[in-house]
């Protein structure tokens, strides 16, 4: 059998090679349009600042390599430009110039995804403009860097991409500015968790514009023009802006294509072409949780695909049950990381919804160098189906984002949270997990032991007459409080309990959920009407600190 697989890094490259364990006697070629067939993509970022020092140790494989371990005809600077179905032929163009034709029994497509370069004014002059998704690319720009010793970086688009580049041009010692046009960074997180990322970003000096988007470029790129008609200088922009799929050959074969583009495979990656399937970047899948259509251009989710399409042509059992879009981010001290979907996302699908705050350690207090985990979950009232979470702190956010992806991944719900048992030492944990002790906490609201309210409630809900109860320590509320409010102590709450109206309603806060969570309990056991501030004021002060009083 001849394979011929177009595209090489994560899709393709892993289809290859599973294809040779698999299958000894095929004959497997694959033609990769760039000069690197298999690099660590997600990497390129870090060598920009030098904590990646050797570019080398990118490269993971060679056509050599290849060849010797898995017998694979692998030809880079080889771009396949034309797809014939009915022939079962591809049209191949070499960098050398020339184009040949080469045939094929089962064709992989994997071309990846390719930057969005939006039409600006000036932006075609620009002659200090990079995007990063490959080697060369990361040649381009590691070039300009070296002909600056200081000077002005900005960086369009504050994704898991943009942020990476903001952070590693910063550690290089430029000044650096964040242009997104969402109301924060990070837009696949919800606002106050991406709070948390933008007060880390200026803590190192970075400059963040967000709401506003870039209308033209000047000067030959170095000046740019926002939509604000602000104007700001660079010595060099990223574009990170999004990626879209690549996939223009197969359309222009006749292969179908959907949402922005991404070729359509049913779940065995088959598209609607006899022998040709399609795999990662470029394809559309279905959002495991709602079951839409979505493009995820992840690293991980393409790696499987490659592995699953080679099994199914080897007459192997597989479906591709979809994805859930997990990803995390270094942020200079700080890790930011979600999965599923946001509370953003289930309100604009209408999804009936809870959402609940916790704040954590990332290993027992009691043990040097505990760290806090902020993390988030949203999930259904009626059955606890877990829809998405999200989580910011020092360390430990990988293992809990983790844990609660395959939590979805596994159909468990909030009731299963607190069962799940993780190895336990003062060094590495606590005996209650953050996701134990979140799957406690989604439980107390969806069985009713817990009411709340959300950070961007609160004010409506003081202006509708309820009393913001603040039963924090002393020294806690001097330090910082709210503009109106009734502060009694927890330890004191239940000798003071006279002291509140039970005509009146409460909204209790603390630090992080669980002193209020305790009032809340104490305040309805006693007659009265209260709700718990979720996340209370640690959360409130970095989504709206405008509204704190220190």
């Amino acid at each position: 059998m001849k394979i011929v697989i177009v595209g090489g890094v994560a899709g393709g490259m892993s289809a290859a090679t599973r294809l040779r364990r698999l299958m000894e006697d095929a004959e497997i070629t694959v033609f990769e349009k760039g000069p690197f067939v298999s690099f660590a993509n997600c990497g390129l970022p870090y060598h920009i600042s030098g904590e990646i020092a050797d570019k080398d140790s990118l490269l993971l494989q060679t056509p050599d390599s290849l060849r010797a371990r898995f017998n694979l005809d692998v030809r880079p600077h080889h771009e396949v430009i034309e797809i014939d179905t009915s022939a079962k032929e591809v049209v191949v163009k070499k960098a050398e110039g020339g184009t040949f034709r080469e045939k094929y029994d089962k064709l992989i497509l994997s071309p990846g995804a390719e930057p969005v370069i939006p039409a600006l004014d000036g932006i075609d002059d620009a002659d200090n403009l990079y995007t990063l998704r490959n080697v060369p690319d990361l040649s381009k720009i590691m070039a300009r860097l070296g002909n600056i010793t200081s000077g002005e970086a900005v960086v369009i688009g504050a994704g898991f991409i943009g942020i990476e580049m903001a952070e590693n041009l910063a550690n290089k010692g430029l000044n650096v500015t964040i242009v997104e046009m969402a109301s924060h960074v990070l837009p696949p997180l919800d606002l106050e968790m991406a709070r948390f990322v933008e007060n880390e970003l200026k803590e190192h000096g970075v400059k963040i514009l967000t709401g506003r988007s870039v209308e033209k470029f000047e000067n030959a790129g170095h000046t740019i023009i926002l939509s604000n008609r602000e104007k700001i200088q660079s010595d060099i922009t990223v574009l990170s802006v999004g990626v879209k799929p690549s996939s223009k050959i197969a359309a222009d074969a006749g292969i179908k294509t959907g949402l922005k583009g991404g070729i359509l495979v049913d779940d065995r990656y088959k598209t609607s072409c006899e022998d040709v399937y399609a795999v990662g970047d470029a394809i559309v899948v279905k959002q495991q949780i709602t079951g839409d259509d979505a493009i995820i251009s992840l690293a991980s989710p393409a790696n499987r695909q490659g592995r699953q399409v080679a099994d199914v042509i080897a007459g192997l059992s597989r479906k591709n049950s979809g994805s859930i879009g997990t990803a995390i981010v270094k942020v200079f001290d700080l890790s930011a990381a979600s999965t599923g979907l946001s509370e953003k996302m289930v309100k604009e699908l209408s999804i009936p919804h809870m959402i609940v705050h916790t704040t954590g350690k990332d290993h027992a207090a009691y043990y040097p160098g505990a760290t806090e985990i902020v993390m988030k979950l949203i999930f259904s009232p009626e059955d606890g189906r877990i829809y998405g979470a999200q989580a910011v702190g020092a360390k430990g956010v990988d293992k809990r984002i983790d844990l609660i992806s395959t939590a979805i991944k596994a159909g468990l719900t909030i009731y299963d949270l607190p069962e799940l048992e993780f190895t336990y030492a003062p060094p590495f944990g606590s005996a209650k997990d953050p996701v134990n002790m979140i799957g406690y906490a989604a439980m107390n609201l969806a069985e009713g032991l817990s009411e709340s309210i959300q950070w961007h409630q609160l004010q409506d809900e003081l202006a509708s007459g309820k009393i913001l109860l603040d039963v924090r320590t002393t020294p806690e509320v001097e330090y910082v409080h709210f503009n109106d409010y009734i502060a009694i102590p927890l330890d004191e709450l239940r000798g003071r309990i006279s002291e509140l109206d039970k005509s009146k309603e409460y909204i209790v806060s603390c630090h992080s959920g669980l002193r209020s969570y305790i009032a809340e309990r104490i305040l309805k056991q006693n007659g009265f009407s209260a709700k718990n501030l979720d996340g209370a004021i640690s959360l409130y002060m970095v989504a709206k600190p405008e509204d704190m009083v220190k």
